[in-house]
């Protein structure tokens, strides 16, 4: 089975595996929801799953990944704004 994986069906299952885990450390609380180590990890999931995704097109996964994006953008930009506010 994992023998007929290409590199980019690698690259989108590391994207999978930061999504993840990254869920997996809010769960337990080792990470907040706002931390921008959390926002970095999702977008990084997502956009190496859209390289995935890219190769393998699926219509509904863009899309949800695209959304993943921007509300990880939003949180990185919100998260910035609060360390320099702090600093």
């Amino acid at each position: 089975v994992f023998t007929d994986l290409q590199w980019h069906d690698w690259v989108g299952s590391l994207g999978v595996l930061i999504i993840v885990a990254a869920y997996l450390w809010l769960q337990i609380g080792r990470i907040a929801g706002q931390n921008v180590v959390f926002s970095g990890a999702n977008l990084l999931g997502s956009m190496l799953i859209l390289v995935s995704l890219y190769f393998n097109f699926n219509f509904s996964a863009v899309l949800i990944e695209i959304f993943w994006i921007i509300i990880s953008l939003f949180g990185l930009v919100m998260g910035l704004r609060r360390f320099k506010l702090t600093r």
